[in-house]
């Protein structure tokens, strides 16, 4: 005999509200930040072992484009999160938010620091938050992973 699963309606994919037609705008932009925020530390590291200024100015570029993108991935995240009580009820949705909030702020911070003159532009300060910033981005990215992936956030289907 064959078995019939049924499926509870309850059980749908939590939607994205910030959305083009049926895409999500959030997962659209956050390559963007992250691109940013990692190519800055590869800039700071490439000015520590140069002194050339040209890779602090690459930097705080960097810094400042991240900022502009992250800032409006930031607002296609918070639509989805305040939107859909699905979404907030996950608690990995948290730690992403208020993880992504700490990359943003660590991330201004660093520009504060980029905008100083020569050597104290990046060494050391510049340098350590360039690499913290990767480092909590690595948490939240793989938290915003396993939102897609296991709780099928935004997910069609």
């Amino acid at each position: 005999m064959h078995e019939v699963v049924t499926v509870p309606t309850h059980s749908v994919n939590p939607a994205s509200t910030a959305r083009i037609g049926s895409h999500p705008i959030h997962p659209m932009l956050v390559p963007f930040p992250i691109a940013c925020f990692v190519g800055t530390l590869v800039t700071d590291i490439a000015y520590w072992q140069t002194a050339e200024m040209q890779w602090a100015n690459f930097s705080a570029w960097l810094l400042f484009a991240g900022l502009i993108m992250g800032g409006l991935a930031a607002i296609a995240g918070l639509i989805d999160f305040l939107s859909n009580r699905l979404i907030r009820g996950l608690a990995y949705a948290w730690l992403h938010m208020i993880g992504n909030v700490v990359v943003m702020l660590l991330a201004l911070f660093n520009a504060f620091i980029h905008s100083r003159d020569a050597w104290t532009s990046v060494v050391p300060t510049g340098l350590m938050l360039s690499a913290l910033t990767v480092l909590v981005m690595l948490c939240t990215g793989w938290l915003g992973w396993a939102m897609v992936y296991r709780h099928r956030v935004g997910v069609i289907g």
